[in-house]
């Protein structure tokens, strides 16, 4: 079974930076399209960025040059590193495959960006 662990969110002010990480076990990250979604409540969850199983990394147009997704094979991680954070950012992050096909989804983290 894949688990999934999200860790590195928390709060920070307007144009601040954090960076997230999923572990994941259970499976190869180079092996599946993986990608970061977020949530905020009364919405469904949104996929802001994605990675290939060639590398190619595709974004959502609000996060476009500011969010970079990457991943380690060897350490079976999938990243999301955050720059020039703004409140409307503020969402729990979650990992999965694109599509979402890995059950249970992790607890996610939560990322706060204060004005």
């Amino acid at each position: 079974q894949v688990q999934l662990v999200e860790s590195g969110g928390g709060l920070v002010q307007l144009g601040g930076s954090l960076r997230l990480s999923c572990a994941v076990s259970g499976t190869a990250v180079s092996d599946n399209v993986m990608g970061w979604y977020r949530q905020t409540p009364g919405k469904g969850r949104e996929l802001v960025a994605r990675i290939s199983v060639q590398g190619f990394t595709t974004y959502v147009d609000s996060v476009k040059g500011r969010f970079t997704i990457s991943r380690d094979s060897r350490k079976r991680t999938v990243d999301l590193q955050m720059n020039n954070l703004k409140p409307e950012d503020t969402a729990v992050y979650y990992c999965n495959a694109d599509p979402p096909r890995f059950k249970p989804w992790g607890q996610g983290t939560q990322v706060t960006v204060s004005s």
